[in-house]
């Protein structure tokens, strides 16, 4: 049996919003609580984490110490241009930023029941941001993956 991919989509959703300081959401548009405590769509800007497939390695599925590597997609979203490579930028250095003397992570992604062994930046569109047709919005996709082992 290997990881889970849910506890490690819902780490990675709150280390995204943690190091960003924006809402993210899992497949969809991120939702906040307005002033009476209803749930309302977040404005811009935020970040969609969405999953992909995965890979796996080590010994056979069923043997709890199989690897899985998870890979995500994180979409930050904006109204120009600057936003979305600001709000980017802090994906990437939450994500797979180092700490000052490069031994470890910036920041830790902890998820229940597994160790997270390894991230890496998969794809990132380079500062060339996509408009949509309306102009209105803008996005700007980086994809990571995150590899566990059971704990």
């Amino acid at each position: 049996m290997t990881a889970e991919r849910l506890p490690v989509t819902r780490a990675l959703a709150a280390l995204i919003a943690k190091t960003t300081g924006r809402p993210c959401g899992m497949g969809e548009l991120p939702r906040v609580p307005d002033e009476s405590g209803e749930w309302e769509p977040a404005s811009a800007p935020y970040t969609i984490l969405d999953s992909l497939p995965g890979d796996f390695s080590g010994p056979p599925l069923w043997d709890w110490h199989a690897d899985a590597a998870w890979t995500y997609q994180v979409t930050s979203v904006g109204e120009r241009d600057d936003q979305v490579q600001w709000l980017s930028d802090r994906v990437r250095a939450g994500i797979v930023g180092r700490n000052g003397n490069g031994n470890g992570w910036a920041h830790d992604l902890w998820v229940p029941q597994a160790r997270v062994i390894d991230r890496e930046l998969d794809h990132d569109s380079g500062g060339e941001p996509s408009v949509s047709a309306a102009g209105a919005i803008v996005s700007y996709v980086q994809r990571f993956t995150i590899t566990v082992t059971p704990a």
